[in-house]
């Protein structure tokens, strides 16, 4: 069985998300792009727009207000800013 990537979102409030995701496509400052499993290791700053996020997502009550469900069938997350982190299929956004 493939192992899917593991997704950590943390905001200055509270982690809003962490768990196994099948992608991920953030607004990278110089545009945007998505991190699929083992994808080479990457540091970027994050710029105003959605992180979408594929995957069978178990969102905590608490945060499901945050999170809407795109066109795709992805999650969508709105940030105005921050950075990612993705390193052996482990990504952490710190969103703003």
């Amino acid at each position: 069985m493939i192992k899917n990537m593991y997704l950590e979102i943390v905001s200055p409030e509270a982690t809003l998300f962490s768990g196994e995701v099948s992608s991920v496509t953030v607004p990278g400052v110089n545009g945007e792009f998505q991190m699929l499993q083992n994808h080479a290791p990457v540091l970027s700053l994050l710029q105003a727009g959605d992180v979408k996020i594929q995957g069978d997502l178990k969102i905590d009550e608490d945060f499901q207000h945050k999170f809407t469900i795109g066109n795709n069938g992805e999650t969508i997350l709105a940030i105005s800013s921050g950075t990612i982190e993705m390193k052996a299929n482990k990504i952490i956004v710190l969103a703003d």
